[in-house]
């Protein structure tokens, strides 16, 4: 297992070197499981959000089920015992009851919850300054790859949110469960009267911890004509992301960063593969941007090669794009997304988003038209 330093997601077209692995089980990222340390906030320490694992046998388990996704997303605390006491008070599975581990740099307090289908919090509360890589039993790597130096930055700063994925009719408990269990708030929701398609919808609601540093959106589908990405199972279908992740995960990461075009010609030039919005989406955002209270700074024709999408309201825009699967499933992707006074989650791209992903579905022939019981229809 490894840790990165930059903040960012790992491996080479994801612009992440590997800096530590896990010694105590003499295992390094070679044909393993990844660790990777990537932070909400950079200005604020205490309430980073970390990616991590335990064990081996733990993440066979949830490779079978699932394949390659993720597993835990933990979060680093102040108080970790009392966390876990106010969880477990209101209902919250406490799957590992809070320990710790230590070494000659310092010690950390652990400890796990269960979220939605099998992914799980980590706490993470350092005991006092950590002067080690990462975390108590982590050294450098026995090998370092000799590409990352020829290989152009990923320009990426630190997560901006993390999607999950839920059943129908799954959204609102769920994000009732982070106000509840971890004392976290509504930020931001959306329902399928204004996120739509002919094909798909979407309901979301954001939540976030009481500093507004870690936001967490809980999606769910709505009913639409043939499968989407977007949507689990709905009435008596299975959709697309429950075929293949096994039920609900976390569907995708977003980074942020603070230059976007040069970000995705980077990340391009790494292998990365995006993507592709609507041929008309630029002519239409144009028209719009005529008559907007605010002016974007970018160049659209530059944001139109790289088919950046952008959104906007009366203070601000963000830039955003979102990668093609980054395994050989169809379930999570990635979105870089650059932020200038606007704090939404681009609610105005969903659709396109929608077409783009539909188009993707249609050529793995997974767009399944549904009769009027919605049953998937014959063509023949």
């Amino acid at each position: 297992m490894f840790l990165e330093k930059s903040q960012v997601i790992s491996c080479i077209r994801y612009a992440v070197p590997l800096d530590a692995r896990d010694g105590a089980n003499g295992r390094t990222c070679e044909g393993d499981f990844i660790c990777v340390r990537i932070t909400s906030q950079p200005r604020k320490r205490s309430k980073e959000r970390v990616l991590t694992l335990s064990s081996r046998t733990e993440m066979g388990e949830h490779l079978i089920r699932h394949g390659d996704s993720v597993k835990d997303i933990a979060f680093q605390v102040e108080d970790c015992d009392f966390l876990v006491k106010k969880a477990k008070e209101r209902g919250a599975v406490i799957v590992k009851e809070p320990f710790v581990e230590q070494d000659s740099y310092g010690k950390v307090k652990y400890a796990v919850v269960q979220t939605y289908g099998n992914t799980t919090h980590t706490f993470i509360e350092y005991m006092g300054p950590y002067k080690g890589l990462f975390l108590p039993g982590y050294k450098e790597p026995l090998f370092k790859d000799p590409l990352l130096p020829k290989l152009p930055p990923g320009c990426l700063n630190f997560i901006d949110h993390i999607v999950g994925n839920q059943a129908n009719d799954q959204m609102v408990p769920i994000s009732d469960w982070y106000q509840k269990c971890l004392m976290f708030h509504r930020f931001w929701s959306i329902d399928d009267k204004q996120i739509h398609t002919q094909y798909s919808s979407l309901r979301s609601i954001v939540v976030t911890n009481y500093e507004e540093t870690i936001k967490m959106p809980i999606n769910e589908p709505a009913p639409g004509k043939k499968k989407s990405q977007i949507q689990l199972p709905f009435s008596l279908r299975e959709q697309e992301y429950v075929d293949y992740n096994g039920g609900a995960g976390v569907q995708h990461i977003a980074l942020n960063t603070s230059d976007i075009i040069q970000a995705i010609v980077n990340l391009k030039a790494r292998g990365m593969e995006f993507l592709s919005a609507p041929d008309n989406y630029y002519d239409i955002l144009r028209e719009k941007l005529k008559t907007a209270r605010i002016k974007v700074k970018e160049d659209l024709k530059i944001l139109q090669e790289l088919k950046v999408l952008v959104d906007f309201d009366d203070k601000g825009y963000l830039l955003q794009i979102f990668t093609k699967p980054v395994q050989d499933r169809p379930t999570l992707f990635l979105e870089v997304i650059q932020r200038n006074n606007h704090f939404g989650f681009g609610a105005g791209n969903f659709k396109s988003l929608f077409e783009a992903i539909e188009k993707d579905q249609d050529a793995r022939g997974n767009l399944t038209t549904l009769t009027s019981d919605g049953n998937p229809k014959a063509f023949y």
